[in-house]
């Protein structure tokens, strides 16, 4: 079972920059079965040193470049990786210049030169700088580039950036000379001062210029080689710009360009037999092989799906329990009033939902259709309001199952009122012959109610709302109406010049929208007594009216009603008073004789009854018939002057049995 080395093993050359380093391997254990996964991490030693792109680099900076100023150094590699990694960067001491060492995304060191003093080219035109590059081994390797500064005259405006990083995203699979991102610079300078050069920065990686080309003119930056996500999620690159002065301004910036990743590796199945050939005779569940699965690609692209087949085990789900639906009277037919949704997490044909209206009510069937894919509730029909002011319904929702599973949900629709009936005039009747005429006395005083005006609206609420007016009179200041009763009052006193026949015209309106109205005509005599109203009205025929006697039949109706209630409560309460009476009778007359007559009254009758009482207790044997009886009387629970006694009368075979409760303090006689 040990794990040998099989030959050296380099680091680098198996893993490059990846850190930790590891090799994956699997072993096979048999009887029993067994497999397990191991991991080789491969650890890093400091066997090699930083490296410099170039073993000299000239930088030339203008005298005119004020303090602060930095200028990107090259960068040295070590393809070691962790502490044994380039760690840090030195200078040589110098009065001009001190070194800025900065972290990368990625970890990695550079170096940057820092101007603190200005340049003087009349005092020095050149000057001999020595940048070395530190890991962190123990003991430390190191590297060393000469730097040598030439010191120009003055091109007094460098380039400037429009912005210092731009980010871009590109997918690891985007073909060579896709446009990644474009820099921007300008320059204030003239002529070939204010030219604009784009290039990589010095300490730009060599695997970056190999991956991306930058246009020297327009400086766009585009995809030059193959990317590969696994191998490099993010690439941080540093570009400048640079006038064609004689002394160059430089300007730099940093592009961080994300590498998206793609499904570009196949998974990669591995199997290991274990147990081959397989005998004819292996048991059921018999392990034969192994397998596994891998993928080098990141998320969801790596994973290995299986799909799970869709049971109906899911009702579907209204969004509500109850649905109120409040529709116009007097609608189009064929309009829909009410989308029922539902949904059903399941899938396919187990999700597909119909719907249908229960027929509880034939009367709904009619009136109301459902589509059965959408759930729409149509009204095929006209409503009124009048008619019928709600309907119930209960809708089904089924889903498209081989063993389909539904939901109901109730559905109430309100048919709201419209202002379509106008008023309509019971009292006078405006549809008759007869001429319905009031009679008032000469003389009444101011505020006498004469007659009033009946209505009914037969639509609802603030439509049903009836105001009455005067429209029209023979005497238009002796009588007024109340707005909403319609009674008619007189408005003034009655005077013997006043006119002695009045006809008002009544106006009735709802407060519907828009108005509907209806008029009452009403006469009203002003006479002494009825006689001479009638003399007046010899030539109109009054018109049989078979409605006349209803109001009379109703009383008379009531009337009778409540007598019969009051003679029958009397009769219970003297039936109930002599039933007392007797009871008491009985009691007392037992407590003042031992032997008395037979009466009307019987022992078993008064225990039926429930007027014995409940103070004395006897065991009694009866027959059927309770006069003639076998009687059995034992001794009774309390003290009596003949409570040793016990006598039997027998006069047939005993029969029912009953415990009767007494107040007597004797024994009954045998005529009893």
């Amino acid at each position: 079972g040990a794990l040998l080395v099989s030959e050296r093993i380099d680091r680098e050359e198996l893993c490059g920059t990846l850190s930790p380093c590891s090799l994956s391997f699997e072993i096979v254990v048999e009887n029993p079965l067994e497999l397990y996964s191991g991991t080789v991490e491969i650890q890093d030693i400091n066997d090699n040193d930083p490296v410099f792109p170039s073993s000299q680099a000239r930088l030339e900076i203008s005298e005119s470049v004020a303090a602060g100023a930095r200028f990107p150094l090259e960068s040295a590699q070590d393809p070691d990786v962790g502490i044994n990694s380039l760690q840090t960067y030195q200078l040589s001491a110098n009065p001009h210049f001190a070194l800025d060492v900065q972290t990368r995304v990625d970890g990695s060191k550079y170096a940057e030169l820092v101007l603190e003093k200005e340049l003087d080219r009349e005092e020095q035109r050149e000057l001999h700088l020595v940048l070395t590059a530190l890991d962190g081994g123990s003991p430390p390797r190191s590297a060393h580039v000469q730097i040598h500064i030439d010191v120009v005259d003055a091109n007094d405006n460098a380039p400037v950036f429009n912005q210092s990083t731009y980010k871009a995203s590109v997918r690891e699979n985007t073909p060579s000379g896709t446009l990644v991102a474009r820099i921007s610079a300008y320059d204030l300078d003239e002529g070939p001062n204010g030219d604009i050069v784009y290039s990589f920065s010095s300490h730009t990686p060599a695997k970056v210029r190999e991956l991306f080309a930058l246009d020297s003119a327009t400086g766009e930056l585009r995809i030059k080689g193959q990317l590969d996500y696994e191998e490099t999620k993010l690439y941080e690159i540093y570009l400048q710009a640079k006038d064609r002065g004689a002394v160059p301004g430089v300007a730099h910036c940093k592009v961080l360009v994300e590498v998206v990743d793609v499904n570009d590796n196949t998974p990669e199945v591995t199997v290991t037999s274990v147990y081959s050939p397989v005998p004819e005779d292996a048991a059921p569940g018999t392990v034969v092989a192994l397998l596994s699965v891998t993928d080098l690609d990141s998320h969801d692209n790596g994973l290995i799906l299986v799909q799970v087949s869709d049971v109906n085990d899911n009702v579907p789900k209204s969004s509500q329990d109850s649905y109120d639906v409040y529709v116009p009277e007097n609608n189009l037919p064929g309009i829909p009033i009410l989308n029922v949704s539902a949904t059903d997490p399941d899938l396919g044909r187990n999700a597909h939902l119909s719907y249908t209206i229960l027929q509880a009510d034939p009367v709904v069937g009619h009136l109301f259709s459902i589509n059965r894919e959408n759930g729409t509730l149509y009204l095929l029909t006209s409503l009124d309001h009048e008619d019928q002011v709600e309907f119930r319904m209960m809708v089904q929702i089924q889903d498209g199952g081989s063993l389909p599973l539904s939901t109901n949900v109730s559905v109430s629709v309100f048919v709201t009122d419209l202002n379509d009936n106008a008023p309509t005039v019971l009292y006078p009747h405006p549809n008759t012959t007869a001429t319905y005429t009031d009679v008032v006395a000469p003389g009444t005083p101011a505020g006498h109610m004469v007659t009033k005006v009946v209505a009914v609206d037969a639509d609802a609420g603030y439509n049903a709302w009836i105001s009455y007016t005067l429209l029209q009179a023979t005497d238009p200041s002796l009588f007024s109406v109340g707005l909403h009763s319609g009674e008619i009052f007189t408005a003034r006193q009655l005077r013997e010049d006043d006119a002695p026949q009045h006809t008002l015209v009544i106006l009735l309106k709802d407060h519907g929208e828009p108005v509907l109205s209806a008029s009452a005509t009403v006469s009203i005599s002003v006479a002494e007594m009825v006689k001479e109203v009638l003399t007046d009205l010899t030539d109109v025929a009054p018109a049989n009216d078979p409605r006349r006697h209803v109001t009379f039949y109703l009383i008379l109706a009531v009337i009778l009603v409540s007598a019969a209630f009051f003679i029958t409560m009397l009769s219970l309460g003297i039936f109930k008073c002599y039933k007392w009476r007797q009871s008491k009778e009985l009691f007392n007359s037992s407590r003042s004789t031992l032997y008395r007559t037979p009466g009307p009254f019987h022992h078993i009758d008064a225990v039926r009854g429930g007027f014995t009482p409940p103070n004395f207790y006897h065991q009694v044997y009866l027959t059927t018939d309770s006069r003639q009886s076998d009687l059995l009387c034992k001794k009774p629970f309390t003290s009596s002057p003949l409570g040793s006694r016990q006598s039997t009368i027998r006069n047939g075979e005993p029969g029912l049995y009953h415990q009767i409760v007494g107040t007597a303090s004797r024994l009954p006689t045998p005529a009893e």
